[in-house]
């Protein structure tokens, strides 16, 4: 079993080896065929700072508040702010190509041949792409932002307009950012980096290094190393799945291909991720379900000025700027109705999120499942 998939894994950093996979050993069996059958509970990423509620009416207010849903992120920065800088960057490049007197002009051309957002990749990309929900966006965090540009003088040139300063010791750029924390208040301060992933050639894992900036790439470097922020990211994008039904069939198609690789390979740590993946995925449509249901159950509450009087309606639009700007514009009755209507939307949204991510799952195993068809073992999760 344990040269199949490693049932330590890493969860947070390299080597940590936090992460449990072990098959419950009391649902394991054989059947009739002699296939053995692997069964694995469902499982929720851990937040230390959010433990779900049991009631359904605290689970809706934690809802609404923001803070029912967490994202594993690997920086202390927000997605929005780091997502800001990228563009002015993105922006200059621009700007540069479009003047035939600029030095760069021509470099710059070159660099924005497949579009501006093909010059980042990773967390970034997937913001600036909206590949994932509004939800996602608004509380992932980062500290970095990952270039992928041949034209390497343009880029840092670039970064240098824009207030970035060059570490001799790392080749990275870095840049002081600042915002304010949205329940306290408080004025953050903290190091934002960028680096052009290309220049560097790192190496992810398994011997392949970084091939470009789309989906499939993205997908192939998060897989490989597995971390619970890479298969958080993985479930979000997969749960936005009717909102990516415009983007191109080619896209969609090349990104399925990374998980065909990723089984192909056999890995036994990959083999690993897939599987949380899939436990994650299933565990985490358990919980879209709950909050659906329970927004279903107390929507009209909003509307109730003793429930939520202003200074509520306050606490709760603070985790939107555009919120933050309707109730000054509109005024508290106003904004009540505009979260209502929100909240109706919401109740069917997660549940829309929830089936997109068991289809994911079912069809992931299903993937997974082939590949190990030859030793006659079957990977299963619990329901």
């Amino acid at each position: 079993m344990t040269s199949i998939w490693d049932t330590k894994a890493d969860a947070i950093q390299k080597g940590d080896n936090l992460r449990d996979v072990s098959p419950l050993p009391e649902k394991t069996r054989i059947d009739e065929n002699g296939f053995t059958h692997y069964v694995f509970s469902k499982v929720m990423f851990n937040n230390p700072w959010y433990k779900i509620p049991d009631d359904d009416l605290e689970l809706f207010k934690r809802y609404l508040d923001g803070g029912s849903r967490n994202y594993p992120s690997d920086g202390r920065i927000p997605c929005d702010i780091v997502a800001s800088e990228a563009r002015k960057v993105l922006n200059h490049i621009g700007i540069c190509s479009e003047d035939s007197s600029n030095p760069y002009c021509d470099s710059a051309k070159k660099a924005l041949k497949g579009g501006k957002k093909a010059i980042v990749r990773g967390t970034l990309k997937l913001y600036l792409g909206k590949y994932t929900t509004r939800d996602w966006r608004r509380k992932r965090f980062t500290d970095d932002i990952d270039f992928w540009c041949f034209e390497v003088g343009v880029l840092d040139h670039a970064l240098k307009e824009c207030g970035w300063i060059k570490i001799k010791e790392t080749g990275e750029f870095e840049k002081q950012v600042q915002w304010t924390n949205p329940d306290t208040g408080e004025v953050r301060y903290e190091a934002l980096c960028a680096a052009n992933n290309l220049n560097q050639l790192l190496d992810f894992g398994a011997g392949s290094y970084l091939e470009g900036t789309g989906l499939k790439e993205i997908f192939n470097k998060k897989l490989k190393r597995g971390h619970d922020v890479d298969l958080s990211d993985i479930m979000n994008v997969a749960l936005h799945n009717k909102e990516l039904a415009g983007r191109t069939k080619d896209e969609l198609n090349d990104t399925w291909e990374s998980f065909e690789a990723a089984t192909n390979t056999r890995n036994s740590r990959i083999t690993s991720n897939l599987i949380s993946l899939c436990r994650y995925s299933l565990g985490t449509a358990d919980y879209l379900e709950r909050v659906s249901k329970a927004i279903n159950k107390y929507y009209a509450k909003i509307l109730d000025e003793n429930e939520y009087p202003k200074d509520s309606l306050e606490k709760i639009c603070r985790m939107s700027i555009r919120w933050m700007n309707f109730l000054k514009e509109n005024g508290p009755d106003d904004t009540r109705k505009m979260i209502h209507e929100f909240l109706l939307e919401q109740k069917e949204e997660k549940q829309i999120q929830a089936n997109n991510l068991r289809i994911f799952e079912e069809k992931l195993l299903n993937l997974l499942n082939s590949k190990y068809k030859y030793l006659t073992i079957i990977f299963e999760i619990e329901n």
